[in-house]
């Protein structure tokens, strides 16, 4: 400490006496007004080390909480999961789904409203304090598969899709998003005055489409408002991972889920007798050629080297009777593309493959292209900017950047809006092999629990750190 006093300089309790003296690492200096510069600097870079230290002390306490509420509500989250788990709804038509979410989020200091997307659930904690205003996703809807998967809390139900009775399951995990989600905002409510700005929990339903000729899922909620009505800033989400190690989290920079749009592709030939082909156009032989041909868009005509992209043909019919050759055949299928020129080149060259082989063959080809879901996309600056949250959440070794992935994500609408940030979290047992896991959307899909508090702390810890 530097002072002065009656004239006289003290350095560290050693007085140097009035006017000039020396420092051995230094010229003689006088003391003048710059001394007390000194005096104010080194004050003010004290009082600064204390501020920061008091900071870093008070967010490591609010982690140690945030971390010990999880656990409390862990067991709750995973009633909340197996409950939904045992009566799941399929793609708008999550009614009661709906009512079980809001039931429980009106418990909270939260505003619930219903309805959103005919069966969404928004509710928003005001923590009455300038700040950003952060939206937290999960979505709620089931599919139609028969739960193979011998639980006691396993799925019974049944219902309708497509003019078929099929069963009815949570086999690709979003009853674990939905109830990692309100425990999330269980915790968040809990350490509201340590907060600032508004959360946003949004429960999407449809994810994985609505039914045909309807409108569902983050598109719908977007269209009816939902980003300027409460004014979000950002948007994060997480998708459980039945093939990732429990208690780990990736992710990736920029596209991590592709593009997914349908194509369907009528050929149009000449029926005759099955002996006569001559005396016809075989659509099925020219539905064979296209097929073939569109396998080459990708392996030939596509920089794989940019990112890759995949045609699948998932469907063909055509045809009565086995003599005979029929007038059309119909084959739908999907596209997947993780950069937009790419996809907008493969919708144009399907086209053209499609056309010119049927009419080198004497028939004709109409093809249909619909858009699905944009590319997921991570945005750069905020996943850079956030993915330590991630780690304080899962320790730096559980957080690793993964390929992209050629599945497709309807949260894509919402960081086509604004910055999105959007992970995986595990949810594989760690005794249990890769690839012994069940995928999603099989019979066997299966869920670690485990996992789940590590979901909460990762989605709180990005509103903190937001």
């Amino acid at each position: 400490m530097i002072e002065k006093r009656d004239g006289a300089v003290s350095i560290a309790g050693q007085n140097f006496g009035e006017g000039k003296y020396f420092l051995p690492f230094a010229k003689p200096l006088q003391y003048h007004k710059s001394m007390k510069n000194m005096n104010r600097t080194l004050l003010l870079t004290i009082a600064c080390c204390l501020i920061c230290f008091a900071t870093a002390s008070a967010q490591k306490a609010l982690e140690t909480r945030v971390a010990t509420l999880a656990k409390e509500i862990e067991p709750d989250v995973i009633k909340w999961r197996r409950h939904l788990h045992q009566y799941p709804e399929l793609s708008n038509r999550e009614y009661k789904t709906m009512a079980y979410i809001a039931e429980y989020m009106r418990t909270l200091d939260v505003k619930v409203e219903t309805g959103m997307a005919l069966t969404g659930v928004v509710a928003v904690l005001e923590t009455g304090k300038p700040g950003p205003t952060i939206g937290l996703r999960a979505d709620t809807d089931a599919l139609p598969v028969r739960e193979r998967v011998d639980l006691p809390f396993a799925s019974k139900e049944e219902s309708e899709y497509l003019g078929q009775k099929v069963g009815v399951m949570h086999a690709c995990g979003h009853d674990s998003h939905v109830a990692i989600l309100m425990g999330a905002a269980t915790i968040l409510t809990k350490i509201k005055k340590d907060l600032k700005g508004k959360i946003v929990f949004v429960f999407q339903p449809a994810e994985e489409g609505a039914p045909p000729g309807e409108e569902g899922g983050a598109e719908l909620m977007i269209k009816e408002g939902l980003i300027e009505k409460y004014g979000i800033e950002a948007m994060y989400g997480l998708h459980i991972s039945s093939g990732t190690d429990v208690g780990t989290i990736t992710y990736k920079a920029k596209g991590l889920l592709a593009a997914a749009d349908q194509f369907s592709i009528k050929v149009k030939g000449k029926q005759t007798h099955g002996s006569r082909p001559w005396d016809g156009v075989d659509p099925i032989v020219v539905s064979a050629q296209i097929i073939l041909g569109l396998q080459t868009i990708i392996s030939r005509q596509t920089d794989l080297t940019n990112e890759a992209a995949v045609i699948t043909v998932g469907k063909i019919s055509g045809g009565v009777r086995n003599n005979i050759i029929p007038e059309e055949v119909e084959m739908i299928g999907t596209i997947r593309a993780l950069d937009t020129t790419m996809q907008r080149i493969i919708h144009e060259k399907i086209r053209i493959t499609a056309e010119n082989i049927a009419e080198s063959a004497g028939a004709t080809a109409e093809v249909s292209i619909s858009i699905g879901y944009p590319v997921t996309y991570n945005h750069p600056e905020l996943t850079a900017r956030m993915i330590p949250s991630l780690e304080k959440a899962a320790g730096e070794s559980n957080v690793r950047i993964i390929k992209a992935i050629t599945g497709a994500e309807d949260f894509a609408f919402f960081a086509q809006k604004v910055p999105g940030l959007f992970f995986f979290l595990g949810g594989k047992p760690k005794d249990v092999h890769p690839l012994d896991a069940a995928p999603h959307h099989t019979p066997d899909f299966y869920i670690d629990e485990s996992g789940f508090g590590l979901g909460m702390r990762a989605l709180v810890q990005l509103v903190l750190d937001h």
